[in-house]
C-alpha cells in the first residue's frame, strides 16, 4: 500500500462532542434567520441582552441572516466569548431545515479559519436536526492534504454541539450516527482526490480489503487473470490497455437476521483518457475522478455495517484503468460480455457501461430484492441537469424510493425516462448491441444499455435503479456550504438513507 492510500482513515480527522453548556467555549458559532433584511438568532442560549448586543453588532455592518453570510464578532462585543453568525436564509416558524442546517453548519466549519475548536450553539435542535448540524459541520471542516510536502495542520479540529435540550445518551447517539455517516463521504472524497499514480485497479482493491478489517464486512476480489479466464469481457476490454490490469470486488454486509438484501454496483474507471476514442486534453486531468461510483459503494457499505443497518448489502466495485497503447480494445472489437451477451465497441470512451454490465450481471447472479448502480457514466448528465444534479433512471419503484431517500438527505436528483425508441439506436448488425446510441439523450440510450444486463429472479427483472453522478461527484468550482472542492463524495448520505428506510 503506497503512503497516500495509508493516509486515507475510516474515521474523521475532526473530533466531534456533544456539550450542555457555552462555559469552555473557545468560539460560539450561532445561527441566524433573515427575517425581511434584519438578523434574527435562532435557537440561541444566549442570554437576552448578549443576543440582542449580538443583533445590534450584526445590523451594524449589514448582515441579515443569508444564506453563506458569516460575521465574526470580537470577544465584548456581545459577551466575554467571541462569536460568530452563519447566515440560514429564511426560515419559517423558527425552525430551520435539515438541509439549511447542515449547509449553514458546513460554511461556518469551511470558513472558520485559524480556530481549532468551535462550539455550535443549537439549543433547539432535535435528534434529526442535530445529526444535520454535526454532518454539515464535519464536511465542512474536511481536507486532503495527502499530497502535500509539508501538509498543514487541520485548522479545525474540534467541533461541539451545544444542544442542553436534547439528553446526553440521545446526543452520544447523535454523534456517533452522523459521524460514522460522514466518515464514508470523508473516504470516497479521499479516493476521488488521490492521484491516479496512486490508486489505480490493484491498488483501489487492496484499500478495499485493508477499509473493510473490523466492519465484519466479506471481501472478495478478482484479479485481472481470474476475470479473463471467467469471461469478464467489459472489464477485460477496457483494462487490456493499461499495464495496470483490472480488478472486481466484491463487499459483503451480511447482518444476523437481515430480511432484504440490496446490490450495489460501482463504476471504478481510475483514469480515462478514452482509450484509442482519446478525450481532448484540456480538463483530462478530471478523469481521476471516474471512479467515485466504486468509491461510493466502498464508502456506503462500509458506513452500512459500522451502523448496524440491519440489511445484507452486497457492493460491486468495477475497476479498469483505461489507457491507449499496442494492447488496447478498438473501435469495432466485439466482445463477449460476463454472462455471454455480445457488444460492439463503437467507441472506446463509453468505456463506463461495460465494465459496469459485467457487474450487473455478477450482482444479478446474488439475486438481490433490488439492485442500484451508481456512475460517472455520462457527459450528457452535465447537459442535461448541471453539476449538482444527479439523474436517476430506471423502475418506477426503484426510482422513486431512491428520489424519497435523497429528499431525506438533502442531496439533489432528478427522475429521467428511459424512453423505448431509444433503445433501438443501440441494435447492432454484428452484435447483440453496440455500446453507444445516437447522441441525443445520451444519458438515457447509457441507462438503457445498462437495463440489457440486470438479470432476473423468478422471470421478473430485478427492480433497478441508475444513478448518474457524473456532474455532482466531483466539484470543479470553489467550495460552499459543506461541499468540498474537488471529490465531493455525493449520493453516499443518499444510500445510507435508503438502506434506513429499507431496514425499518
Amino acid at each position: 500500500m503506497n503512503s497516500v492510500l495509508d493516509s486515507i482513515s475510516s474515521k474523521s480527522r475532526v473530533k466531534v462532542s456533544a456539550v450542555d453548556s457555552l462555559s469552555k467555549a473557545e468560539l460560539v458559532v450561532v445561527f441566524a434567520a433573515d427575517a425581511d433584511g434584519t438578523p434574527e438568532l435562532i435557537g440561541t442560549t444566549l442570554d437576552r441582552k448578549t443576543a440582542q448586543s449580538a443583533v445590534d453588532a450584526l445590523a451594524s455592518v449589514g448582515f441579515s441572516g443569508a444564506k453563506d453570510a458569516l460575521v465574526r464578532l470580537p470577544k465584548g462585543t456581545a459577551g466575554k466569548t467571541p462569536l460568530a453568525v452563519v447566515g440560514l436564509g429564511s426560515v419559517e416558524d423558527e425552525t430551520p431545515t435539515t438541509a439549511m442546517l447542515r449547509h449553514a453548519a458546513g460554511t461556518a466549519a469551511r470558513s472558520l479559519s485559524g480556530v481549532e475548536r468551535i462550539t455550535f450553539d443549537a439549543a433547539g435542535s432535535d435528534a434529526l436536526l442535530g445529526q444535520a448540524l454535526v454532518e454539515g459541520a464535519v464536511l465542512g471542516a474536511y481536507t486532503f492534504t495527502a499530497h502535500k510536502s509539508a501538509p498543514k495542520k487541520q485548522a479545525l479540529a474540534q467541533i461541539e454541539w451545544n444542544a442542553p435540550g436534547v439528553g446526553k445518551k440521545e446526543r452520544a447517539a447523535v454523534v456517533d450516527r452522523a459521524l460514522d455517516a460522514t466518515a464514508g463521504v470523508e473516504m470516497t472524497r479521499d479516493l476521488v482526490n488521490a492521484s491516479p499514480l496512486q490508486l489505480y485497479p490493484e491498488s483501489f482493491a487492496d484499500f478495499a480489503v485493508k477499509a473493510a478489517r473490523g466492519t465484519g464486512v466479506k471481501v472478495t476480489v478478482l484479479d485481472d487473470k481470474q476475470l479473463a479466464k471467467d469471461g469478464y469481457g467489459g472489464l477485460t476490454a477496457v483494462g487490456q490497455g493499461s499495464s495496470r490490469g483490472p480488478r472486481l470486488v466484491r463487499l459483503e454486509h451480511s447482518p444476523r437476521g437481515a430480511r432484504q438484501t440490496v446490490a450495489f454496483v460501482g463504476k471504478g474507471i481510475t483514469f480515462d483518457t478514452g482509450g484509442i476514442s482519446l478525450k481532448p486534453g484540456a480538463g483530462m486531468e478530471q478523469m481521476k475522478s471516474d471512479m467515485a461510483g466504486a468509491a461510493t459503494v466502498l464508502g456506503t457499505v462500509l458506513s452500512a455495517a459500522r451502523l448496524g443497518i440491519p440489511v445484507r448489502v452486497i457492493g460491486y466495485l468495477a475497476i479498469a484503468e483505461n489507457m491507449p497503447s499496442g494492447t488496447a480494445g478498438r473501435p469495432g472489437d466485439i466482445i463477449t460480455m460476463y454472462g455471454g451477451k455480445t457488444v460492439e465497441v463503437l467507441n472506446t470512451d463509453a468505456e463506463g457501461r461495460l465494465v459496469m454490465a459485467d457487474a450487473l450481471v455478477a450482482a444479478s447472479e446474488d439475486k438481490p430484492d433490488l439492485l442500484i448502480d451508481i456512475a460517472t457514466l455520462t457527459g450528457a448528465q452535465l447537459v442535461a441537469l448541471g453539476k449538482r444534479t444527479a439523474g436517476v433512471m430506471g423502475d418506477e419503484s426503484a426510482v422513486s424510493a431512491v428520489v424519497d431517500a435523497a429528499d431525506t438527505a438533502d442531496e439533489t436528483v432528478w427522475p429521467m425516462p428511459i424512453p423505448e425508441e431509444l433503445r433501438a439506436t443501440l441494435d447492432s448488425t454484428q452484435a447483440d448491441l453496440k455500446n453507444i446510441g445516437q447522441r441525443e439523450g445520451g444519458m438515457l440510450i447509457a441507462a438503457a444499455f445498462l437495463r440489457e444486463f440486470v438479470g432476473e429472479v423468478d422471470g421478473a427483472r430485478i427492480p433497478w435503479a441508475h444513478i448518474d453522478i457524473a456532474g455532482p461527484s466531483f466539484n470543479d468550482g470553489a467550495a460552499y456550504g459543506f461541499v468540498a472542492k474537488e471529490g465531493t463524495g455525493f449520493a453516499v448520505r443518499t444510500l445510507l438513507a435508503f438502506l434506513d428506510e429499507l431496514g425499518k
